[in-house]
């Protein structure tokens, strides 16, 4: 999900937005606050307020940002994008979780999926980790978590992905974890005054569930 679905000069329109009215929703819905996923080398939870200034650290690096529309550049910013997350969640539209290491607190990327129609049969999924974390498993692990939630818990049938082909570590990392390359869209990702091009990826969620020994995702409540 290299170009971001939130957009800091519409966020504090969020408090007027209708809620989309979800069928046979219960208490412990996702739509009321996401679980703890627990995978072999990171944790998966709800962003929180004071992720804001581990998260301005982690993704506004020249390495990290490189191939991602621009995220907040402050901490104050990171905070009103968290605000948006929760809100966006509540109406069912878009699941963020903040990337843990296991034995600390401290965020150190993202995965978020957001529905591409009313029901999130159809979504697109991206995720951003602090380059010093790259290659070390960390972006599998959460990966799979997130999969899995997406397919499992939100009920998605597909999963869009979007990388810019001269991203080739994102390439190459949604390649490995079975996503099958459909497409390249022309010029359809404007980073600065450039049009890159970008592969369409994407999961099913039959063929995800075939192609590896499903295990229910570990949720702690």
């Amino acid at each position: 999900m290299e170009k971001m679905p939130y957009q800091a000069h519409l966020a504090a329109a969020h408090a007027v937005t209708t809620t989309i009215p979800r069928p046979g929703g219960q208490p412990n819905d996702w739509r009321t606050g996401l679980p703890v996923l627990t995978g072999s080398l990171v944790v998966l939870r709800e962003l929180r307020a004071s992720d804001a200034a581990a998260l301005c650290e982690a993704l506004t690096t020249e390495e990290v940002s490189r191939f991602i529309s621009p995220p907040p550049t402050t901490v104050e910013g990171f905070e009103k994008f968290i605000a948006w997350t929760l809100h966006q969640r509540e109406l069912g539209q878009y699941v963020c979780f903040a990337v843990v290491p296991r034995g600390s607190d401290r965020a150190i990327g993202l995965f978020q999926v957001r529905a591409l129609d009313p029901e999130f049969r159809t979504a697109e999924w991206g995720f951003a980790i602090a380059s010093e974390y790259w290659g070390t498993g960390v972006f599998a692990d959460g990966a799979q978590l997130a999969v899995d939630f997406a397919i499992e818990a939100v009920g998605s049938n597909r999963l869009e992905a979007r990388a810019a082909l001269e991203n080739g570590r994102g390439n190459g990392a949604l390649q490995k974890i079975g996503a099958r390359r459909e497409a390249v869209l022309r010029r359809s990702f404007k980073h600065h005054d450039e049009y890159l091009d970008q592969a369409l990826w994407t999961i099913l969620a039959d063929d995800w569930r075939a192609t590896r020994a499903f295990q229910p995702t570990r949720v702690v409540h």
